[in-house]
């Protein structure tokens, strides 16, 4: 759960584990960013956000060599594929509250909805981004 801009949401990972590599079936997320106009827009900006969260949670860092940063573009900064995107549910709360911000909301609850749902599938806690299995403890 998180609260930013005046929103709160929340998601919850489903993940397999196969051979160290960590695979997200399925995200629901659930935001109250109080009086809303189009939950369209409010579905795809959260939806988008837990797959810019999940790519961070899964494949980004930033490492550097010789003083110069090594990841200079999305060839060496993968986000998630359309063909390893999890299925995401997204649920908007019905609020009478005043309007919140709806643009990073869904962002910050990814990673560690998938981390706790690695501790789930394999006893072994995330204490690092992005996830390596040999580093959990």
């Amino acid at each position: 759960m998180h609260a930013s801009f005046e929103s709160f949401s929340a998601q919850v990972a489903e993940v397999s584990v196969n051979d160290g590599k960590v695979q997200v079936h399925r995200m629901v997320c659930a935001i109250d960013c109080g009086r809303y106009v189009n939950p369209g827009i409010i579905a795809a900006q959260t939806e988008g956000g837990a797959i810019f969260g999940a790519s961070a949670a899964l494949f980004q860092e930033l490492t550097f060599e010789n003083g110069r940063l090594r990841q200079t573009n999305f060839h060496s900064f993968p986000m998630l594929r359309m063909n390893e995107c999890p299925d995401i549910e997204t649920h908007i709360v019905e609020s009478s509250e005043k309007s919140g911000g709806i643009g990073e909301p869904g962002v910050p609850c990814a990673a560690p909805a998938i981390a706790n749902a690695v501790f789930a599938a394999t006893g072994k806690r995330v204490r690092r981004l992005p996830i390596r299995l040999s580093e959990a403890v």
